[in-house]
């Protein structure tokens, strides 16, 4: 294994971090709507309150690590995204702004305004990462210097936007789950039903893309027939979000949640083991891809990130696992709260 392959599984590694944290955070807030009385909503925030902004660092990671070690992909990505990455920008902001804000006063009419800023700036995040993530596994035009040379519009592909509907999707499942362990009484009762609920839309989406996978993307065939044992990550996969509506069931919400992130793992595994060795595909010319050669930084550029990555990596690590640690257990109410 190289230090390109290495690079490739660590930038992975961040990615699916960020997903499987924030993918919660979004998924709570595309939830929050549907909850009407103020105490429930304040639950809901109070519930990622404490380690919304710590999840948010893996993306910010992931970016820093994109850029040091394929830095022509990252150039590709962030240019000829340029439109959708401000927009998700301004999405993640603006329910930032809205958590900090929402409490800070009393009246009915500014609450509502900031609880429908903070779920749609959730949902938009969410569509938009899928996407992002649409886009890169179906192709885009690339010319000959690795530019991206299609417009915004033709990055709103059907499948694109099927894939952006499945990630609201994911992240609104895994989001209810997460609420589930972080409460109790009858509102947990209520999430437990939207646990299966959200499992079946979920399912539905899920379906439906790889239907339309063989369709948009008939490359991906292509890799299936050469990796064969993609399938089995893929049944695995089945298997574990299948084990979570067993669990919400039997009240081991813990359980369930340790399902979910392991659901999300393999879909991210799975999305790498489809692209590698590509960084950004080329369609429909694949001569002009970038992939984890082509792109990347110098062999020593690699080499010295990874000492960084060796003795920074668990930092981040302790950090995460000690926030919920202490942040453990059922959300409470007090004078302090959000």
């Amino acid at each position: 294994m190289d230090l390109n392959t290495v690079w490739f599984i660590l930038v992975g590694v961040l990615l699916t971090g960020y997903a499987m944290l924030d993918g919660f955070d979004l998924g709570v807030g595309a939830l929050h709507l549907f909850v009407k009385k103020d105490e429930d909503r304040r639950i809901f925030l109070n519930a990622i309150g404490p380690v919304w902004d710590g999840n948010e660092v893996w993306l910010v990671t992931g970016g820093g690590a994109l850029f040091a070690a394929f830095p022509m992909a990252y150039a590709t990505v962030f240019s000829g995204f340029y439109l959708a990455f401000m927009a998700l920008l301004c999405g993640l902001i603006f329910r930032a702004v809205a958590i900090e804000f929402r409490s800070k006063e009393s009246w009915g009419w500014w609450r509502q305004m900031w609880d429908i800023g903070f779920s749609l700036g959730s949902i938009g995040s969410s569509f938009l990462i899928g996407v992002a993530m649409g886009n890169i596994l179906v192709g885009i035009e690339l010319d000959a210097r690795g530019n991206y040379i299609g417009g915004f519009w033709a990055l709103l592909n059907p499948y694109a936007v099927l894939l952006g509907l499945t990630t609201i999707a994911l992240f609104t499942m895994h989001g209810s789950i997460y609420l589930v362990m972080k409460t109790e009484g009858e509102l947990q009762a209520r999430l437990r039903r939207w646990v299966n609920r959200t499992i079946g839309i979920f399912l539905f989406f899920y379906i439906i893309l790889n239907v339309a996978t063989l369709v948009y993307a008939p490359h991906i065939l292509e890799i299936l027939r050469a990796r064969p044992w993609l399938l089995a990550v893929f049944a695995l996969n089945v298997l574990v979000v299948m084990n979570i509506p067993r669990q919400n069931h039997k009240g081991n919400e813990f359980a369930a949640f340790l399902s979910s992130c392991g659901a999300m793992i393999l879909l991210m595994v799975l999305f790498g083991l489809t692209v590698y060795p590509h960084m950004v595909l080329s369609m429909p010319n694949p001569e002009n891809s970038l992939t984890i050669y082509n792109a990347a930084s110098t062999a020593k550029t690699h080499f010295i990130m990874l000492i960084m990555a060796i003795i920074g990596i668990p930092v981040v690590l302790a950090y995460t696992v000690s926030v919920y640690y202490i942040f453990r257990g059922k959300v409470r109410l007090t004078e302090h709260s959000y």
